[in-house]
């Protein structure tokens, strides 16, 4: 088996493809357009978002592209994530592209931006984990947000997975909810969250899991 050449910068990286250069020089630069931190992971270019690994770029023989680390939590509202290995990978996703058409500059920045927002979220959550003191029977209410009110409330097997939840639990989802700024935003974290709802789970669960 060839042994896979290692790079030291991501200039070297882009600079060694003999095919799909200029595609991967334009994808990389709506990455770095998101502030994202840039470096070689792997022998790939990763980009880093307080210091958790949010995106990386490829590029092979049929196809070149974007792969998200916590994929399984974007709401794909245009269905164009796949899982590269199919009962092997549980979070990563790839947007394959295999034109220069392909290259969606607006579309691709949303989802950068939705996973950006994501990292956030798990990273938050993993700090509340590990720092937050037990709660008493005096514990802070839930203040739940109206669209997710709205959502538990036409959807009852969500409604009761929700009600099952730790009040800590319910507090993360609400505020994962309220912590976005844009409409369109909320709807696609309410779709990303609704299965899990159902099933009664946190949303720390699936981080638990990689």
């Amino acid at each position: 088996m060839a042994k896979m050449k290692r790079y030291a910068t991501v200039d070297q990286f882009v600079a060694s493809r003999e095919v799909w250069q200029p595609e991967i020089k334009k994808v990389r630069g709506i990455l770095l357009s998101t502030g994202m931190e840039e470096a070689i992971k792997w022998s790939f270019p990763c980009y880093v978002h307080n210091g958790r690994n949010v995106a990386g770029l490829g590029g092979f023989k049929s196809y070149f592209g974007i792969w998200f680390y916590d994929g399984n939590l974007l709401a794909d509202p245009d269905g164009v994530l796949v899982n590269a290995q199919e009962g092997k990978t549980k979070s990563m996703r790839q947007w394959r592209m295999t034109s220069a058409k392909d290259i969606k500059v607006r579309k691709i920045k949303r989802y950068l931006i939705e996973a950006m927002a994501v990292s956030e979220q798990i990273a938050k959550a993993k700090k509340t984990k590990k720092t937050k003191p037990r709660k008493t029977a005096h514990a802070k209410s839930v203040t739940v947000p109206p669209e997710l009110a709205a959502a538990l409330k036409a959807d009852a097997r969500a409604k009761k997975g929700f009600g099952s939840l730790t009040p800590a639990r319910q507090r993360d989802y609400a505020q994962y909810i309220s912590g976005a700024k844009r409409e369109a935003t909320k709807a696609r974290r309410l779709a990303t969250i609704m299965p899990m709802l159902r099933e009664g789970v946190g949303l720390d669960c699936l981080y638990r899991k990689k």
